[in-house]
Formats: C-alpha cells, structure tokens, sequence
C-alpha cells in the first residue's frame, strides 16, 4: 500500500499543467511499481460522468438552474494532467526500467483517451510537452487540435505493436492482465478517433477513410461484450460505483422528456432500466413495463416548471439503482455496441465495404445483452422481449438503401439510446458533430462548441494559451468559438 499512496500523492500538489511543485514532492517515492500506478490510473479514468447528462438531454434538474443543462457552462479543469497524464507518465517510466512492452502500450492508450477528450472540450491544449516538469518544462506549449489528433493515433499505432502476450499486466482492474483484449481495445479506439473527425478528410498524414478502412480490414477489434473497455465496480472502499449514495440522485435528480419519449415511442424496455415509475403510476398500481408510467420534464423549460411536474406526481426519478447499488452496471469508455455503430456509420459513409445493417443491428443487440448481462433481476424489465421482433418495428429497422442522412440518424439514434451514464461526453461530441439526435433547445441558446480553457492556465501559462487562443479563435475564448474538428 505504501506505493500506491505514493501514487496518490502524484495528485495533490497540482497547478493543473503546471507540473514543477510536483517534481520536487520530498515525499515522492524514486520508483513505483507499475502496477499500482495502473490501478490508479484506471480507476481515474473509466468513471461515470453526470454533466454529460444534462447537456444530452437525458437527465434534468429540479432544485436550481443547472448550466449543463441550460448550455451556459463556462471553463473546464485540467486535473486530468496531474491526475490521468502524471501518473500514466511515471507508469510508463517504471515499465521502461523493467522493460514491460504491454505498460508502455496500455500507457500510450490511457494518453490518446486524455489528450482526446481534453482537446475535443477545448480545441488546442498542451500535448508535446505535457506532463515533463521533471525535464523543466512548466509552461508547456499548445499544440494544434490536428496535431494532438494526428498524434495520439500515432501513438495507438505503436500501442497495437507493442502489445504482446509475453509480459506480463498486473493491477489491471479493467481486463485483468488479459493482452488481447487491450489489443482489441486499443484499435477499436483508433476507429472511434477517426470517426469523430469525420467532418476532416486528412489529419497530419493521415486519409481518415482510408485509415480507418485499413484498421478495419486488418486489425484486432472487439467482437463482444466481453470485450467491452470498462470498469466493473466493487462492493468496497473507493471501488464502488461513481454516483453510488449521491445525494441529488436521490432527491431532484430525473428524467428529460426528450430522452424517456424516444424509448416510448419505439416500446424499447431499456427506459425501465434508466428511469423509474412517476409518484403517480405507482399509487395506480400500474405495471413497471407500462410506458404510460413513465414521463419526464423538458429540459428547456425553467426548472421551477419542471418542479412543479412533482407536485402533480407526473415526473420520472432516475432509477434509483444508480445511486442505490455500489457494483450497479460496469462504466466504459468504448463498448462493443458503441464499436458497432461506429463500424455501421463508415459503412454507410462509403469508407468500408458491407452492410451498415448488419452493423447497427449487431449494435443493438449488444447493447440489449449488456442491460440483460448486468442489470439485477432483468427478467422484470425483458421478460418476453424480442430483439428481433424490436429490430423491424418501423422506428427502429434499418435500411441500407436510405439517404445517408436518414441512416445516419438512425444511427445516432440508437447509439445515443445506449449511453445513460456511458462514453462520458461522446454523446453530446456526436451530436455536434452529426447534428443528430436533434436535442431541444431553448430559444435563442445555441448548442456550445467548446469549454472555456481553465483559469489556471491564465494564471501559470498566459503566454502560451494566449497564442493559441489567437491562433485559433482570434483570441476569443468562449463557448460558441467552432474548434478545427467541427470546421
């Protein structure tokens, strides 16, 4: 335990990119295993997250004005860079002393899942000289949103080649040492990098559909929910479920009309598994499987509206296993059904051969499996349910022959179906991205772009953000500034 509090203490003494006060830590150990500094790591990594929520449309609040949920979020934080990168870093510097490929691969994965989603909230951010206090640099540059893309899949290309079955993964609470699964993992991430800049024909010297048509073709991807790249909690101090006992679950937390109609409309019993009955529905004594059971509040309506959706006993609580149970249902960042979507828009976009169909079908079922597999007691929710009787009701069946943008709706759809409290923010970057699932907003309040760099950054590094900031946005940094990957 003594080292994996010496991991811990590589996270206290932050100035978010501003690494030097960590580097001179008295009380750092000179070496961790890499172990423990995996098991931090990932556990920092593969967690829910709630924001995404509210600004999905899947979730509201009732007890304040939630700026998610209202677009009106302002800056974002750059913990991950002592917490995710740091640690992930000096993992990767003890599995070189040791001389463990599969350290460095999992490394250069856990970095490419950072930098991704760092310079999607932002745009440009530190990527080059990130994370190297110990070599003196505490002001490290920005590097363009194309170069971290472009440079990030290059290190997922060394990842797949350095992978091996040989040395040997030990504190891995996410595949449990297993090397094939990381492979599996690590390449289905490169897909979902270069679908999401699928408004970009090139990234550095990458085509992006022929990248993809390559990793497609000829490397290992996920075929399973086995192979799903998440977490599975346990009943145990700091490994139980990320919103296990939050309070505001409890209380004013639930369901947006938006999200719960979309399940109404198709009859898909999912929505039994997210939300819970209104007040209403349970003192009529109806069933859990009935729909007219279940109603939400519109997330563009002032929540004081919504509040009185409770008075009136007509509104859907989130269910509470979500803060009831502390294993509750794993959290991933890239499941198999997310990697069938994937799979299912290139195909429809021309950049591989086959069936889109077969894709989002497979997609479905996945998806189906996964609330079957980890949902306690399922047989209340799916009892007499058939996924392919569901997979031709008109809502939901697919046809390869449609216009691209009727495909791809239904895809995004179904895609956005399977993401309550999964993929953190790909949703909402989907959305930006494909303009589908057509969210409701509130007149006159556009859909933000982007996140507001941190006030830290102002603070420890102004010169360097201030140049990016012109670089890319005429030096505005505000939320409806468009980032390159949208442009």
């Amino acid at each position: 335990m003594k080292s994996l509090f010496a991991a811990g203490l590589l996270t206290l003494a932050s100035c978010e990119s501003n690494l030097d006060t960590i580097n001179e830590n008295p009380n750092d150990q000179a070496s961790i295993d890499p172990k423990n500094l995996l098991t931090y790591v990932e556990k920092y990594t593969f967690q829910v997250n709630g924001d995404n929520m509210y600004a999905s449309r899947m979730m509201i609040g009732t007890d304040g004005e939630n700026s998610y949920q209202y677009m009106k979020w302002n800056d974002t934080s750059f913990e991950v860079y002592t917490k995710g990168l740091l640690n992930t870093g000096k993992m990767m510097q003890e599995a070189e002393k040791r001389g463990n490929k599969n350290y460095l691969a999992i490394g250069k994965f856990l970095r490419a899942y950072h930098f991704f989603n760092i310079s999607l909230k932002v745009g440009s951010a530190p990527y080059s000289e990130a994370a190297k206090g110990e070599s003196g640099i505490t002001q490290p540059k920005y590097d363009t949103q194309e170069a971290i893309m472009s440079g990030i899949l290059s290190e997922l290309k060394e990842a797949n080649d350095l992978i091996n079955t040989t040395d040997k993964i030990e504190g891995d609470i996410v595949y449990n040492g297993d090397a094939l699964k990381w492979k599996k993992l690590i390449n289905s991430f490169r897909l979902k990098i270069l679908i999401t800049l699928s408004k970009k024909t090139t990234v550095g010297s990458y085509n992006i559909a022929a990248e993809f048509a390559s990793i497609a073709g000829s490397q290992s991807l996920m075929t399973s929910i086995a192979d799903n790249g998440e977490l599975k909690f346990a009943d145990a101090a700091d490994s139980r479920y990320t919103m296990f006992n939050n309070s505001g679950y409890g209380s004013s937390l639930y369901m947006a009309d938006y999200f719960i109609n979309i399940f109404k409309d198709r009859h898909d019993p999912r929505l039994f598994t997210f939300a819970a009955q209104t007040t209403g529905a349970k003192e009529a004594g109806k069933a859990i499987t009935d729909y007219t059971g279940y109603n939400g509040g519109n997330p563009t309506s002032p929540y004081s509206d919504n509040a009185a959706l409770i008075t009136a006993k007509n509104i859907s609580k989130v269910n509470d296993r979500f803060y009831k149970d502390p294993t509750n249902e794993p959290a991933s960042v890239l499941s198999y059904s997310e990697l069938e979507f994937i799979l299912a828009e290139a195909t429809a976009r021309g950049w591989i051969s086959g069936s889109a169909k077969t894709h989002y079908d497979n997609a479905i079922k996945a998806s189906f499996n996964f609330y079957q597999t980890y949902v306690k007691n399922p047989g209340q929710y799916f009892s007499g349910f058939d996924v392919n009787q569901y997979l031709a009701t008109p809502l939901v069946v697919y046809n390869d022959a449609d216009p691209l943008q009727t495909q791809l709706e239904k895809i995004m759809t179904q895609k956005y179906m399977t993401m309550f409290h999964q993929a953190q923010w790909t949703s909402y970057f989907d959305y930006l991205r494909t303009g589908f699932p057509n969210y409701p907003l509130k007149a006159g309040v556009a859909a933000p772009f982007r996140f507001r760099y941190p006030q830290s950054e102002y603070n420890y590094n102004s010169n360097n953000l201030k140049a990016a900031l012109t670089a890319q946005y005429g030096g505005n940094d505000n939320i409806s500034s468009k980032p390159w990957w949208l442009q």
